[in-house]
Protein backbone atom coordinates (compact mmCIF):
# COMPACT_ATOMS: atom_id res chain seq x y z
CA UNK A 1 0.00 0.00 0.00
CA UNK A 2 1.19 3.55 -0.75
CA UNK A 3 2.06 5.85 2.14
CA UNK A 4 -0.15 8.56 3.57
CA UNK A 5 -0.32 11.55 1.25
CA UNK A 6 1.70 13.68 3.67
CA UNK A 7 4.43 11.00 3.73
CA UNK A 8 5.56 12.09 0.27
CA UNK A 9 8.19 14.55 -0.86
CA UNK A 10 8.14 16.37 -4.18
CA UNK A 11 11.09 16.49 -6.54
CA UNK A 12 10.87 17.79 -10.10
CA UNK A 13 12.54 19.48 -13.05
CA UNK A 14 9.77 21.90 -14.10
CA UNK A 15 8.58 19.50 -16.78
CA UNK A 16 7.47 16.59 -14.62
CA UNK A 17 7.67 15.53 -10.97
CA UNK A 18 8.15 12.50 -8.76
CA UNK A 19 6.79 11.69 -5.30
CA UNK A 20 9.21 10.03 -2.87
CA UNK A 21 7.87 8.31 0.26
CA UNK A 22 9.55 8.33 3.68
CA UNK A 23 10.83 4.79 3.09
CA UNK A 24 12.73 5.83 -0.04
CA UNK A 25 10.13 4.59 -2.53
CA UNK A 26 9.29 6.60 -5.64
CA UNK A 27 5.61 5.73 -6.11
CA UNK A 28 4.71 8.29 -8.78
CA UNK A 29 6.53 9.53 -11.87
CA UNK A 30 5.15 10.47 -15.29
CA UNK A 31 7.61 10.78 -18.18
CA UNK A 32 8.44 12.95 -20.00
CA UNK A 33 5.73 15.47 -18.95
CA UNK A 34 3.42 16.03 -16.00
CA UNK A 35 0.51 14.66 -18.05
CA UNK A 36 2.36 11.69 -19.61
CA UNK A 37 1.66 8.09 -18.64
CA UNK A 38 3.19 7.07 -15.32
CA UNK A 39 6.09 4.61 -15.23
CA UNK A 40 5.71 4.37 -11.44
CA UNK A 41 2.01 4.23 -10.53
CA UNK A 42 2.22 2.40 -7.21
CA UNK A 43 0.66 5.47 -5.60
CA UNK A 44 -2.67 4.51 -7.20
CA UNK A 45 -2.26 0.76 -6.92
CA UNK A 46 0.31 -1.70 -5.66
CA UNK A 47 3.96 -2.42 -6.29
CA UNK A 48 2.82 -4.37 -9.35
CA UNK A 49 2.05 -1.01 -10.98
CA UNK A 50 5.59 0.31 -10.73
CA UNK A 51 7.90 1.68 -8.04
CA UNK A 52 11.55 2.35 -7.22
CA UNK A 53 12.70 1.74 -3.66
CA UNK A 54 16.19 2.72 -2.53
CA UNK A 55 17.11 2.34 1.13
CA UNK A 56 18.62 0.07 3.78
CA UNK A 57 18.21 -3.64 3.06
CA UNK A 58 15.44 -5.33 5.03
CA UNK A 59 13.95 -8.81 5.34
CA UNK A 60 11.46 -9.68 2.56
CA UNK A 61 8.49 -9.84 4.92
CA UNK A 62 9.37 -6.67 6.85
CA UNK A 63 8.11 -3.18 6.13
CA UNK A 64 10.77 -1.00 4.50
CA UNK A 65 12.15 1.27 7.22
CA UNK A 66 11.14 4.92 7.10
CA UNK A 67 13.93 7.49 7.01
CA UNK A 68 14.99 8.67 10.45
CA UNK A 69 15.01 12.24 9.15
CA UNK A 70 14.64 14.02 5.84
CA UNK A 71 14.58 17.52 4.47
CA UNK A 72 15.30 19.65 1.45
CA UNK A 73 18.86 20.87 1.10
CA UNK A 74 18.49 24.57 1.86
CA UNK A 75 16.04 26.45 -0.32
CA UNK A 76 16.01 23.88 -3.10
CA UNK A 77 14.12 20.88 -4.44
CA UNK A 78 17.00 18.52 -3.59
CA UNK A 79 15.75 15.95 -1.07
CA UNK A 80 18.00 14.37 1.54
CA UNK A 81 16.83 11.32 3.52
CA UNK A 82 18.91 9.70 6.28
CA UNK A 83 18.52 6.33 7.97
CA UNK A 84 20.13 5.45 11.29
CA UNK A 85 20.48 1.64 11.30
CA UNK A 86 22.12 -0.81 13.74
CA UNK A 87 25.04 -0.96 11.30
CA UNK A 88 25.47 2.74 10.67
CA UNK A 89 23.97 5.79 9.00
CA UNK A 90 23.32 6.30 5.30
CA UNK A 91 22.04 9.25 3.26
CA UNK A 92 20.12 9.24 -0.03
CA UNK A 93 19.96 12.44 -2.09
CA UNK A 94 17.11 12.60 -4.64
CA UNK A 95 16.67 15.25 -7.32
CA UNK A 96 15.67 15.94 -10.91
CA UNK A 97 17.98 18.39 -12.70
CA UNK A 98 16.33 21.17 -14.74
CA UNK A 99 16.82 20.10 -18.33
CA UNK A 100 16.78 20.76 -22.01
CA UNK A 101 17.16 17.12 -23.04
CA UNK A 102 16.22 13.77 -21.51
CA UNK A 103 14.46 13.87 -18.13
CA UNK A 104 16.47 12.32 -15.32
CA UNK A 105 15.70 11.16 -11.80
CA UNK A 106 19.01 10.88 -9.93
CA UNK A 107 19.53 9.20 -6.56
CA UNK A 108 22.93 9.32 -4.83
CA UNK A 109 23.64 6.98 -1.90
CA UNK A 110 26.26 8.20 0.56
CA UNK A 111 27.77 6.35 3.51
CA UNK A 112 27.84 8.48 6.66
CA UNK A 113 29.00 6.02 9.34
CA UNK A 114 29.47 2.28 9.73
CA UNK A 115 28.85 -0.16 6.90
CA UNK A 116 25.20 -0.21 5.79
CA UNK A 117 23.76 -2.92 3.46
CA UNK A 118 21.53 -1.26 0.85
CA UNK A 119 19.09 -2.38 -1.82
CA UNK A 120 17.67 -0.74 -4.94
CA UNK A 121 14.50 -2.37 -6.27
CA UNK A 122 13.28 -0.93 -9.58
CA UNK A 123 10.05 -2.11 -11.16
CA UNK A 124 9.21 -0.13 -14.29
CA UNK A 125 5.66 -0.40 -15.63
CA UNK A 126 4.49 1.73 -18.53
CA UNK A 127 1.02 3.09 -19.25
CA UNK A 128 0.06 3.59 -15.58
CA UNK A 129 1.16 0.11 -14.55
CA UNK A 130 -0.57 -1.77 -17.35
CA UNK A 131 2.39 -2.58 -19.61
CA UNK A 132 5.42 -4.66 -18.64
CA UNK A 133 8.33 -3.39 -20.74
CA UNK A 134 11.09 -5.42 -22.36
CA UNK A 135 14.08 -4.97 -20.04
CA UNK A 136 17.52 -5.80 -21.44
CA UNK A 137 21.15 -4.70 -21.52
CA UNK A 138 22.48 -2.35 -24.19
CA UNK A 139 26.19 -1.62 -24.16
CA UNK A 140 26.36 -2.14 -20.42
CA UNK A 141 23.26 -0.06 -19.65
CA UNK A 142 19.87 -1.38 -18.56
CA UNK A 143 17.01 -0.26 -20.78
CA UNK A 144 13.24 -0.86 -20.59
CA UNK A 145 11.30 -0.49 -23.85
CA UNK A 146 7.59 -0.58 -24.67
CA UNK A 147 6.02 1.14 -27.67
CA UNK A 148 7.16 4.76 -28.00
CA UNK A 149 8.96 4.86 -24.64
CA UNK A 150 12.34 3.78 -23.37
CA UNK A 151 13.69 4.22 -19.84
CA UNK A 152 17.41 3.87 -19.19
CA UNK A 153 18.86 2.83 -15.84
CA UNK A 154 22.48 3.70 -15.10
CA UNK A 155 24.56 2.85 -12.02
CA UNK A 156 28.05 1.57 -11.25
CA UNK A 157 26.47 -0.92 -8.83
CA UNK A 158 26.01 -4.47 -10.05
CA UNK A 159 22.40 -5.20 -10.99
CA UNK A 160 20.37 -8.35 -11.60
CA UNK A 161 16.82 -9.18 -12.64
CA UNK A 162 14.35 -11.22 -10.63
CA UNK A 163 10.53 -11.41 -10.70
CA UNK A 164 10.32 -8.69 -13.37
CA UNK A 165 12.27 -6.32 -11.11
CA UNK A 166 15.80 -4.92 -11.39
CA UNK A 167 17.78 -5.17 -8.15
CA UNK A 168 21.11 -3.91 -6.85
CA UNK A 169 22.49 -5.07 -3.49
CA UNK A 170 25.52 -3.23 -2.15
CA UNK A 171 27.13 -1.87 1.02
CA UNK A 172 28.25 1.69 1.72
CA UNK A 173 30.92 2.90 4.13
CA UNK A 174 31.84 6.48 5.10
CA UNK A 175 32.83 8.48 2.01
CA UNK A 176 31.23 6.07 -0.47
CA UNK A 177 28.95 7.72 -3.05
CA UNK A 178 27.03 5.52 -5.47
CA UNK A 179 24.66 7.09 -8.00
CA UNK A 180 21.56 5.66 -9.69
CA UNK A 181 19.85 7.41 -12.60
CA UNK A 182 16.64 6.78 -14.53
CA UNK A 183 16.39 8.65 -17.88
CA UNK A 184 13.57 8.70 -20.44
CA UNK A 185 14.02 8.80 -24.22
CA UNK A 186 11.70 8.12 -27.18
CA UNK A 187 12.35 4.48 -28.03
CA UNK A 188 13.19 5.22 -31.68
CA UNK A 189 16.01 7.60 -30.80
CA UNK A 190 19.62 7.02 -29.83
CA UNK A 191 20.29 6.30 -26.13
CA UNK A 192 20.34 9.38 -23.90
CA UNK A 193 23.79 10.63 -22.84
CA UNK A 194 25.41 8.94 -19.88
CA UNK A 195 24.41 10.83 -16.73
CA UNK A 196 26.83 12.96 -14.73
CA UNK A 197 25.23 12.82 -11.28
CA UNK A 198 27.67 14.97 -9.29
CA UNK A 199 27.76 17.77 -11.86
CA UNK A 200 23.97 17.60 -12.17
CA UNK A 201 23.59 17.90 -8.39
CA UNK A 202 25.76 21.00 -8.29
CA UNK A 203 23.88 22.57 -11.21
CA UNK A 204 20.50 21.80 -9.61
CA UNK A 205 21.50 23.41 -6.32
CA UNK A 206 22.82 26.46 -8.18
CA UNK A 207 19.57 26.80 -10.11
CA UNK A 208 17.38 26.85 -7.02
CA UNK A 209 19.69 29.09 -5.01
CA UNK A 210 19.75 31.69 -7.78
CA UNK A 211 15.99 31.48 -8.30
CA UNK A 212 15.17 31.95 -4.61
CA UNK A 213 17.42 35.03 -4.45
CA UNK A 214 14.83 36.92 -6.52
CA UNK A 215 12.18 36.63 -3.78
CA UNK A 216 11.25 40.06 -2.41
CA UNK A 217 9.44 38.77 0.70
CA UNK A 218 11.45 38.95 3.92
CA UNK A 219 8.70 38.77 6.53
CA UNK A 220 8.21 36.51 9.55
CA UNK A 221 6.76 33.65 7.48
CA UNK A 222 9.64 33.55 4.98
CA UNK A 223 10.35 29.82 5.41
CA UNK A 224 6.76 28.86 4.58
CA UNK A 225 6.54 31.38 1.73
CA UNK A 226 9.82 30.24 0.14
CA UNK A 227 8.84 26.58 0.26
CA UNK A 228 5.47 27.40 -1.29
CA UNK A 229 7.13 29.48 -4.03
CA UNK A 230 9.54 26.64 -4.83
CA UNK A 231 6.58 24.28 -5.02
CA UNK A 232 4.73 26.61 -7.41
CA UNK A 233 7.84 26.93 -9.56
CA UNK A 234 8.11 23.13 -9.64
CA UNK A 235 4.53 22.97 -10.95
CA UNK A 236 5.40 25.25 -13.88
CA UNK A 237 6.02 23.54 -17.23
CA UNK A 238 9.16 25.39 -18.29
CA UNK A 239 8.95 24.92 -22.08
CA UNK A 240 5.60 26.76 -22.34
CA UNK A 241 4.97 28.61 -19.06
CA UNK A 242 1.82 26.57 -18.33
CA UNK A 243 1.20 25.80 -14.64
CA UNK A 244 -0.36 22.52 -13.48
CA UNK A 245 -2.77 22.49 -10.56
CA UNK A 246 -0.96 19.47 -9.08
CA UNK A 247 1.39 16.77 -10.42
CA UNK A 248 -0.97 13.90 -9.55
CA UNK A 249 -4.29 12.41 -10.55
CA UNK A 250 -7.01 10.73 -8.50
CA UNK A 251 -5.69 11.26 -4.99
CA UNK A 252 -9.09 11.26 -3.26
CA UNK A 253 -10.83 14.16 -1.58
CA UNK A 254 -12.82 11.51 0.30
CA UNK A 255 -10.82 8.35 1.16
CA UNK A 256 -12.60 5.40 -0.44
CA UNK A 257 -14.95 7.67 -2.40
CA UNK A 258 -15.42 8.81 -6.00
CA UNK A 259 -14.15 12.40 -5.72
CA UNK A 260 -10.95 11.62 -7.61
CA UNK A 261 -9.80 13.96 -10.39
CA UNK A 262 -6.86 14.52 -12.71
CA UNK A 263 -5.14 17.81 -11.84
CA UNK A 264 -2.16 17.62 -14.23
CA UNK A 265 -3.49 20.40 -16.44
CA UNK A 266 -3.48 24.17 -16.50
CA UNK A 267 -6.63 25.60 -14.95
CA UNK A 268 -6.83 29.25 -15.93
CA UNK A 269 -8.07 30.04 -12.43
CA UNK A 270 -5.28 28.21 -10.60
CA UNK A 271 -2.62 29.48 -12.97
CA UNK A 272 -3.87 33.06 -12.71
CA UNK A 273 -3.80 33.11 -8.92
CA UNK A 274 -0.39 31.40 -8.97
CA UNK A 275 0.83 34.11 -11.29
CA UNK A 276 -0.48 36.77 -8.90
CA UNK A 277 1.46 35.31 -5.98
CA UNK A 278 4.64 35.08 -8.03
CA UNK A 279 4.27 38.68 -9.17
CA UNK A 280 3.77 39.92 -5.62
CA UNK A 281 6.98 38.19 -4.51
CA UNK A 282 9.22 39.43 -7.31
CA UNK A 283 8.91 36.81 -10.06
CA UNK A 284 8.10 38.63 -13.30
CA UNK A 285 9.66 36.21 -15.78
CA UNK A 286 7.14 33.53 -14.81
CA UNK A 287 4.36 36.10 -15.31
CA UNK A 288 5.65 36.96 -18.77
CA UNK A 289 5.90 33.26 -19.75
CA UNK A 290 2.37 32.53 -18.48
CA UNK A 291 0.91 35.51 -20.33
CA UNK A 292 2.49 34.23 -23.55
CA UNK A 293 1.12 30.75 -22.83
CA UNK A 294 -2.35 32.22 -22.30
CA UNK A 295 -2.28 34.18 -25.54
CA UNK A 296 -1.25 31.08 -27.49
CA UNK A 297 -3.85 28.87 -25.80
CA UNK A 298 -6.72 31.29 -26.39
CA UNK A 299 -5.52 32.57 -29.79
CA UNK A 300 -8.16 32.78 -32.46
CA UNK A 301 -11.03 31.67 -30.24
CA UNK A 302 -11.40 33.87 -27.14
CA UNK A 303 -15.19 33.53 -27.26
CA UNK A 304 -14.79 29.82 -26.45
CA UNK A 305 -12.44 30.25 -23.51
CA UNK A 306 -11.95 26.94 -21.73
CA UNK A 307 -11.50 26.74 -17.99
CA UNK A 308 -8.43 24.54 -18.46
CA UNK A 309 -5.97 23.49 -21.13
CA UNK A 310 -3.11 21.07 -21.52
CA UNK A 311 0.28 22.35 -20.41
CA UNK A 312 1.16 23.23 -24.00
CA UNK A 313 -2.28 24.72 -24.67
CA UNK A 314 -4.07 21.55 -25.79
CA UNK A 315 -7.86 21.84 -25.80
CA UNK A 316 -8.99 18.19 -25.79
CA UNK A 317 -8.58 16.63 -22.33
CA UNK A 318 -11.04 13.76 -22.63
CA UNK A 319 -11.75 11.95 -19.37
CA UNK A 320 -11.24 8.19 -19.02
CA UNK A 321 -11.13 5.67 -16.18
CA UNK A 322 -8.22 3.27 -15.60
CA UNK A 323 -10.06 0.21 -14.35
CA UNK A 324 -6.91 -1.87 -13.82
CA UNK A 325 -5.78 0.43 -10.99
CA UNK A 326 -7.44 -0.17 -7.58
CA UNK A 327 -6.95 3.47 -6.60
CA UNK A 328 -5.30 5.16 -3.66
CA UNK A 329 -6.56 3.28 -0.57
CA UNK A 330 -9.24 1.75 -2.81
CA UNK A 331 -10.59 5.13 -3.92
CA UNK A 332 -12.04 4.58 -7.37
CA UNK A 333 -12.38 5.40 -10.15
CA UNK A 334 -8.85 6.42 -11.15
CA UNK A 335 -9.34 9.11 -13.79
CA UNK A 336 -7.08 10.59 -16.45
CA UNK A 337 -8.14 13.60 -18.47
CA UNK A 338 -10.78 15.94 -17.14
CA UNK A 339 -14.33 16.23 -18.39
CA UNK A 340 -14.76 19.62 -16.73
CA UNK A 341 -12.60 21.24 -19.44
CA UNK A 342 -15.65 22.37 -21.42
CA UNK A 343 -17.77 23.57 -18.51
CA UNK A 344 -18.97 27.16 -18.37
CA UNK A 345 -17.33 28.85 -15.39
CA UNK A 346 -17.83 32.58 -15.61
CA UNK A 347 -15.49 33.32 -12.71
CA UNK A 348 -12.49 32.34 -14.88
CA UNK A 349 -12.87 35.58 -16.84
CA UNK A 350 -12.38 37.50 -13.62
CA UNK A 351 -9.30 35.58 -12.49
CA UNK A 352 -7.61 35.85 -15.88
CA UNK A 353 -8.37 39.56 -16.19
CA UNK A 354 -7.20 40.18 -12.63
CA UNK A 355 -3.89 38.44 -13.38
CA UNK A 356 -3.38 40.44 -16.56
CA UNK A 357 -4.23 43.62 -14.64
CA UNK A 358 -1.73 42.82 -11.89
CA UNK A 359 0.96 42.06 -14.47
CA UNK A 360 0.28 45.44 -16.04
CA UNK A 361 0.32 47.21 -12.67
CA UNK A 362 3.63 45.64 -11.65
CA UNK A 363 5.38 46.89 -14.75
CA UNK A 364 5.31 43.91 -17.08
CA UNK A 365 5.96 45.23 -20.56
CA UNK A 366 2.84 46.02 -22.55
CA UNK A 367 1.45 43.38 -24.89
CA UNK A 368 -1.09 44.80 -27.32
CA UNK A 369 -2.74 41.47 -28.02
CA UNK A 370 -3.24 40.88 -24.29
CA UNK A 371 -5.14 44.18 -24.11
CA UNK A 372 -7.23 43.25 -27.16
CA UNK A 373 -7.96 39.84 -25.63
CA UNK A 374 -9.08 41.43 -22.38
CA UNK A 375 -11.62 43.64 -24.18
CA UNK A 376 -12.86 40.66 -26.22
CA UNK A 377 -13.46 38.68 -23.04
CA UNK A 378 -15.63 41.49 -21.68
CA UNK A 379 -17.64 41.61 -24.89
CA UNK A 380 -18.31 37.91 -24.35
CA UNK A 381 -19.39 38.55 -20.76
CA UNK A 382 -21.78 41.28 -21.93
CA UNK A 383 -23.76 38.56 -23.68
CA UNK A 384 -23.39 35.73 -21.18
CA UNK A 385 -22.96 36.97 -17.60
CA UNK A 386 -26.64 36.44 -16.84
CA UNK A 387 -26.44 32.72 -17.67
CA UNK A 388 -26.14 29.99 -15.00
CA UNK A 389 -22.82 28.13 -14.91
CA UNK A 390 -20.97 25.29 -13.17
CA UNK A 391 -19.04 27.70 -10.93
CA UNK A 392 -15.64 27.69 -9.30
CA UNK A 393 -16.11 24.20 -7.84
CA UNK A 394 -16.95 22.61 -11.20
CA UNK A 395 -20.20 21.04 -10.06
CA UNK A 396 -21.41 18.08 -12.03
CA UNK A 397 -24.99 18.81 -11.10
CA UNK A 398 -27.31 21.37 -12.75
CA UNK A 399 -25.98 24.81 -13.60
CA UNK A 400 -26.85 27.61 -11.20
CA UNK A 401 -26.49 31.37 -10.90
CA UNK A 402 -23.49 31.15 -8.58
CA UNK A 403 -22.85 34.39 -6.72
CA UNK A 404 -19.08 34.00 -6.86
CA UNK A 405 -19.25 33.63 -10.65
CA UNK A 406 -21.17 36.90 -10.96
CA UNK A 407 -18.77 38.67 -8.58
CA UNK A 408 -15.80 37.58 -10.69
CA UNK A 409 -17.58 38.70 -13.86
CA UNK A 410 -17.79 42.10 -12.15
CA UNK A 411 -14.04 41.90 -11.45
CA UNK A 412 -13.32 41.21 -15.12
CA UNK A 413 -15.27 44.29 -16.19
CA UNK A 414 -13.84 46.47 -13.42
CA UNK A 415 -10.19 45.63 -14.24
CA UNK A 416 -10.79 46.17 -17.95
CA UNK A 417 -12.30 49.59 -17.25
CA UNK A 418 -9.10 50.44 -15.35
CA UNK A 419 -7.01 49.27 -18.32
CA UNK A 420 -8.99 51.48 -20.72
CA UNK A 421 -8.79 54.43 -18.35
CA UNK A 422 -5.01 54.06 -18.21
CA UNK A 423 -4.84 54.45 -21.98
CA UNK A 424 -3.48 50.94 -22.59
CA UNK A 425 -6.59 49.56 -24.28
CA UNK A 426 -9.44 50.80 -26.43
CA UNK A 427 -13.02 49.94 -25.61
CA UNK A 428 -16.53 51.32 -24.99
CA UNK A 429 -15.80 52.78 -21.57
CA UNK A 430 -19.32 53.98 -20.75
CA UNK A 431 -20.90 50.72 -21.90
CA UNK A 432 -18.54 48.77 -19.68
CA UNK A 433 -19.25 51.05 -16.70
CA UNK A 434 -22.99 50.42 -17.10
CA UNK A 435 -22.29 46.68 -17.35
CA UNK A 436 -20.26 46.80 -14.14
CA UNK A 437 -23.09 48.59 -12.33
CA UNK A 438 -25.67 46.13 -13.66
CA UNK A 439 -23.74 43.10 -12.42
CA UNK A 440 -23.14 44.67 -9.01
CA UNK A 441 -26.80 45.54 -8.57
CA UNK A 442 -27.91 42.08 -9.70
CA UNK A 443 -25.67 40.31 -7.19
CA UNK A 444 -26.71 42.52 -4.28
CA UNK A 445 -30.40 42.07 -5.07
CA UNK A 446 -30.52 38.35 -5.93
CA UNK A 447 -27.53 36.85 -4.14
CA UNK A 448 -28.00 38.37 -0.70
CA UNK A 449 -30.21 37.00 2.08
CA UNK A 450 -31.38 40.04 4.08
CA UNK A 451 -32.87 38.02 6.93
CA UNK A 452 -29.62 36.15 7.62
CA UNK A 453 -27.36 39.06 6.56
CA UNK A 454 -25.26 36.90 4.26
CA UNK A 455 -24.62 36.33 0.61
CA UNK A 456 -25.59 32.84 -0.55
CA UNK A 457 -24.07 30.26 -2.83
CA UNK A 458 -26.41 30.96 -5.72
CA UNK A 459 -29.47 33.04 -6.51
CA UNK A 460 -32.48 31.79 -4.56
CA UNK A 461 -30.50 29.27 -2.49
CA UNK A 462 -30.05 29.08 1.26
CA UNK A 463 -26.67 27.29 1.13
CA UNK A 464 -23.43 29.12 1.80
CA UNK A 465 -20.21 28.88 -0.16
CA UNK A 466 -16.69 29.66 1.05
CA UNK A 467 -15.92 31.35 -2.29
CA UNK A 468 -18.02 34.24 -0.96
CA UNK A 469 -15.03 35.06 1.26
CA UNK A 470 -13.40 36.57 -1.82
CA UNK A 471 -15.97 39.38 -2.07
CA UNK A 472 -13.93 41.87 -0.02
CA UNK A 473 -10.59 40.59 -1.33
CA UNK A 474 -11.44 41.43 -4.95
CA UNK A 475 -12.96 44.81 -4.02
CA UNK A 476 -16.58 44.01 -4.84
CA UNK A 477 -17.55 45.47 -1.43
CA UNK A 478 -15.39 47.06 1.27
CA UNK A 479 -14.39 44.87 4.20
CA UNK A 480 -16.35 47.02 6.68
CA UNK A 481 -19.65 46.55 4.81
CA UNK A 482 -22.17 44.88 7.13
CA UNK A 483 -23.05 42.38 4.39
CA UNK A 484 -19.41 41.30 4.15
CA UNK A 485 -19.03 40.92 7.91
CA UNK A 486 -22.34 39.03 8.06
CA UNK A 487 -21.17 36.64 5.34
CA UNK A 488 -17.86 35.96 7.06
CA UNK A 489 -19.60 35.23 10.35
CA UNK A 490 -22.22 33.02 8.67
CA UNK A 491 -19.52 30.93 6.97
CA UNK A 492 -17.72 30.58 10.29
CA UNK A 493 -20.94 29.25 11.85
CA UNK A 494 -22.14 26.98 9.07
CA UNK A 495 -19.08 25.80 7.13
CA UNK A 496 -16.53 25.49 9.91
CA UNK A 497 -15.14 22.15 11.14
CA UNK A 498 -14.60 21.58 14.87
CA UNK A 499 -10.94 22.52 14.28
CA UNK A 500 -11.97 25.87 12.80
CA UNK A 501 -11.12 25.00 9.19
CA UNK A 502 -13.52 25.82 6.37
CA UNK A 503 -15.53 23.54 4.06
CA UNK A 504 -16.23 24.69 0.52
CA UNK A 505 -20.00 24.15 0.75
CA UNK A 506 -22.43 21.67 2.35
CA UNK A 507 -22.29 18.09 1.07
CA UNK A 508 -24.95 15.43 1.53
CA UNK A 509 -23.13 12.24 2.52
CA UNK A 510 -24.22 9.38 0.31
CA UNK A 511 -26.88 11.53 -1.36
CA UNK A 512 -26.08 13.77 -4.29
CA UNK A 513 -25.68 17.37 -3.23
CA UNK A 514 -25.28 20.61 -5.15
CA UNK A 515 -22.15 19.25 -6.85
CA UNK A 516 -23.95 16.23 -8.25
CA UNK A 517 -21.73 13.77 -6.34
CA UNK A 518 -22.24 11.43 -3.37
CA UNK A 519 -19.91 11.48 -0.40
CA UNK A 520 -18.33 14.19 1.70
CA UNK A 521 -14.96 15.88 1.61
CA UNK A 522 -12.45 17.47 3.94
CA UNK A 523 -11.85 21.10 4.81
CA UNK A 524 -10.67 22.93 1.71
CA UNK A 525 -7.36 24.51 2.63
CA UNK A 526 -7.60 27.47 0.24
CA UNK A 527 -10.93 28.44 1.79
CA UNK A 528 -9.42 28.27 5.26
CA UNK A 529 -6.63 30.64 4.19
CA UNK A 530 -9.29 32.94 2.67
CA UNK A 531 -11.01 33.03 6.06
CA UNK A 532 -7.75 34.09 7.72
CA UNK A 533 -7.42 36.84 5.10
CA UNK A 534 -10.95 38.09 5.73
CA UNK A 535 -10.54 38.07 9.49
CA UNK A 536 -7.46 40.25 9.11
CA UNK A 537 -9.35 42.58 6.77
CA UNK A 538 -12.17 43.14 9.27
CA UNK A 539 -9.75 43.85 12.12
CA UNK A 540 -9.75 40.46 13.85
CA UNK A 541 -6.01 40.17 13.30
CA UNK A 542 -5.11 37.96 16.27
CA UNK A 543 -7.78 35.47 15.25
CA UNK A 544 -6.47 35.58 11.67
CA UNK A 545 -2.91 34.90 12.81
CA UNK A 546 -3.97 31.97 15.00
CA UNK A 547 -5.92 30.38 12.15
CA UNK A 548 -3.03 30.95 9.73
CA UNK A 549 -0.49 29.38 12.05
CA UNK A 550 -2.86 26.47 12.69
CA UNK A 551 -3.03 25.97 8.92
CA UNK A 552 0.78 26.07 8.70
CA UNK A 553 0.88 23.23 11.23
CA UNK A 554 -1.05 21.02 8.77
CA UNK A 555 1.86 21.07 6.32
CA UNK A 556 3.92 17.91 6.22
CA UNK A 557 7.46 17.88 7.55
CA UNK A 558 8.68 19.31 4.24
CA UNK A 559 6.22 22.21 4.15
CA UNK A 560 3.87 20.68 1.55
CA UNK A 561 0.07 20.77 1.38
CA UNK A 562 -2.52 18.72 -0.47
CA UNK A 563 -5.88 20.14 -1.49
CA UNK A 564 -7.82 19.36 1.69
CA UNK A 565 -7.59 18.31 5.33
CA UNK A 566 -9.79 15.47 6.55
CA UNK A 567 -10.93 16.57 10.05
CA UNK A 568 -12.08 13.05 10.95
CA UNK A 569 -8.96 11.15 9.89
CA UNK A 570 -6.60 14.05 10.76
CA UNK A 571 -4.69 13.72 7.50
CA UNK A 572 -4.20 15.45 4.15
CA UNK A 573 -6.42 14.41 1.24
CA UNK A 574 -6.71 15.33 -2.42
CA UNK A 575 -4.09 15.83 -5.09
CA UNK A 576 -0.62 16.68 -3.83
CA UNK A 577 1.07 19.08 -3.63
CA UNK A 578 -1.68 21.48 -4.60
CA UNK A 579 -1.01 24.93 -6.09
CA UNK A 580 -4.43 26.11 -4.92
CA UNK A 581 -3.32 25.56 -1.30
CA UNK A 582 0.15 27.07 -1.54
CA UNK A 583 -0.97 30.25 -3.32
CA UNK A 584 -3.31 31.50 -0.56
CA UNK A 585 -0.68 30.54 2.01
CA UNK A 586 1.61 33.09 0.34
CA UNK A 587 -1.17 35.67 0.02
CA UNK A 588 -2.18 35.40 3.68
CA UNK A 589 1.44 35.66 4.82
CA UNK A 590 1.80 38.84 2.78
CA UNK A 591 -1.41 40.31 4.23
CA UNK A 592 -0.51 39.49 7.84
CA UNK A 593 2.99 40.87 7.34
CA UNK A 594 1.59 44.07 5.83
CA UNK A 595 -0.63 44.48 8.90
CA UNK A 596 2.56 45.21 10.85
CA UNK A 597 1.44 43.11 13.79
CA UNK A 598 4.33 40.65 13.58
CA UNK A 599 7.34 42.83 13.01
CA UNK A 600 7.51 41.81 9.37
Amino acid sequence: MAGRIEDYALIGDMQTAALVCRDGTVDWLCLPRFDSHAIFAGLLGTEEHGFWRLGPAHAPDDQPPAATRRGYRGDSLVLESEWDTPRGTVRVTDFMPPRDGAPQLIRIVEGVSGRVPMRSALRMRFSYGRVVPWVHKHEGRTVAVAGPDSVWFDTPAETYGEALTTYADFTVAPGDRIAFTVSWQPSHKEPPPLPEPEQSLEATEDFWREWVEHCTYHGPYREAVIRSLITLKALTYAPTGGIVAAPTTSLPEDIGGVRNWDYRYTWLRDAAITLSSLLRTGYREEARAWREWLLRAVAGDPENLQIMYGIAGERELGEAELDWLPGYENSTPVRVGNGAAHQLQLDVYGEVTEALHLAHMTGLSRNDYASVLQVKLIRYLQKHWQEPDEGIWEVRGPRRHFVHSKVMAWVAVDRTIKLIESGDADGPLEDFKRLRDDIHRDVCEKGYDKERNTFTQSYGSTELDAALLLIPQVGFLPSDDKRVIGTIEAIQRELSTPDGFILRYPTEGQHEGVDGLPGDEGAFLACSFWMADDLAMIGRVDEARKLFEKLLSLRNDLGLLAEEWDPRLKRQVGNFPQAFSHVPLIDTALRLTASGAYGG
